[in-house]
């Protein structure tokens, strides 16, 4: 497996190195010191400072991609095409378009696709999952989610060209478990509303019509607790070897995981975070985002 040395790479070693048949092989990075520095600190045998050394290794199984989702687009293309299977960081890429061209590359080259949306690989979407084909838990009328950070303060979070905005760094969540619930069935209608920050990001609400039963899952998007009418079941997360960039980070070990369950079976996706999930994710972001005006450069692109 080959990392990408931000913050979401950092994270990502936190998680695998938990499961210990997953071994990291190499790191790249856009500088070969930073990639050394990262393999150093996680123990990763190769570092290489470009992505194009890096997909010419015939012994990398699978490729995770960790930048800026404003160029998760140029990467994923350059790793595909190299006949790479890839693991990416949500949110896939900058709308539908990018997401299509990405899906298209990995059908063309027959190799393994799939968006990084950690939340769906949780022991507790699992249990969820399992409730809601039991109808365990009725009829499902509406899902609420509520999901916030204080992110202000960050410029990956705010600025345009960096792909900021509330959508598209932590509104994905919400709307990921609403389709999930809704098994991926496609709202009739899409109503969002939003604050334009100064930048020209936003931070935003989405109704999706069609889309109260008192079941939480804490924290919504990394989950280790699942209440049900008052019962609660607990989903305990190993001890990490390191200190956490973010909250239940070890919890990426069911994410690497679920992609070696995929690769072992020969399969070119995964049914818990599909291909199909994923267009019609960034499809409903892109119309929420017409919606309350935000443009981003790849937009006219």
């Amino acid at each position: 497996m080959h990392l990408h040395v931000p913050t979401y790479a950092t994270i990502y070693c936190q998680g695998i190195i938990t499961v210990g048949k997953l071994p990291t092989f190499a790191v790249a990075a856009r500088s070969l010191e930073s990639a050394e520095k990262f393999a150093k600190t996680h123990g990763i045998p190769k570092a290489y400072g470009s992505y194009q050394e890096l997909v010419k290794d015939p012994n990398i199984d699978v490729l995770y991609i960790g930048v800026l989702h404003t160029h998760h687009l140029q990467v994923g293309l350059l790793f595909l095409n190299a006949g790479k299977n890839v693991l990416c960081e949500k949110p896939f890429a900058m709308n539908l378009r990018e997401v299509r061209q990405l899906v298209s590359a990995a059908r063309e080259n027959n190799v393994f696709l799939m968006e990084a949306v950690w939340s769906r690989c949780f022991p507790v979407y699992a249990e969820v999952g399992r409730l809601l084909s039991e109808s365990a838990v009725g009829q499902v009328k509406m899902v609420k989610v509520y999901f916030g950070l204080p992110l202000l303060d960050r410029e990956r979070a705010t600025q345009k060209e960096q792909g900021g905005g509330a959508l598209m760094d932590i509104g994905i969540y919400c709307l990921q478990f609403a389709l999930m619930v809704f098994k991926g069935e496609r709202p009739e209608s899409i109503h969002a509303t939003g604050v334009l920050l100064p930048s020209g990001t936003v931070n935003i609400t989405i109704a999706l019509v069609t889309v109260h039963i008192h079941c939480v899952a804490h924290p919504m998007h990394c989950p280790t607790v699942l209440e049900l009418n008052g019962k609660k079941t607990e989903f305990p997360l190993p001890e990490p070897g390191l200190p956490l960039n973010f909250h239940n980070s070890t919890g990426l070990r069911y994410e690497a995981e679920e992609v070696r369950r995929c690769l072992l079976k020969g399969l070119k996706e995964s049914i818990k975070m599909s291909l199909t999930d994923s267009e019609l994710l960034i499809e409903i972001m892109d119309e929420a985002r017409r919606q309350v005006g935000v443009v981003y450069e790849q937009d006219s692109q």
